[in-house]
């Protein structure tokens, strides 16, 4: 599992999956696999030498319509639901409810002062 602090994840989000899945992999040499996402939808695994290297999201859908293509990295942090208020209480703003995705971890996207993007994510063991 990785450490508190440590750098847990990193994903694309963008409107255009395909278009940065031919991208990455022309240019870095990455292949997919596909995972279905419980709300609907693809969220493709990127894999270099069969491990699991980064992900790319397809942001479609209401609230999505004003978020750009770019990077979303994910920290691992020891408890989610402590460290969100904490950074709440830092200037941080909470952009949905902190939520699960099952066999993976408790997550929550924050926008930190300043503006910039960020996902917090305690893994499930």
């Amino acid at each position: 599992m990785t450490p508190h602090g440590h750098f847990n994840w990193n994903e694309f989000v963008t409107r255009d999956p395909e278009r940065a899945k031919a991208f990455y992999q022309e240019t870095v040499g990455w292949t997919y696999q596909a995972k279905k996402l419980a709300g609907g939808g693809i969220y493709w695994i990127a894999m270099m030498d069969n491990v699991p290297v980064g992900g790319i999201f397809h942001a479609e859908g209401p609230g999505y319509e004003n978020v750009p293509d770019g990077w979303m990295p994910y920290l691992a942090v020891d408890d989610v639901d402590i460290r969100v208020k904490k950074a709440v209480a830092a200037g941080a703003t909470l952009m949905r409810p902190v939520f699960d995705i099952p066999d993976v971890g408790r997550l929550a996207i924050l926008l930190q002062p300043g503006g910039a993007g960020i996902g917090w994510i305690t893994p499930f063991a």
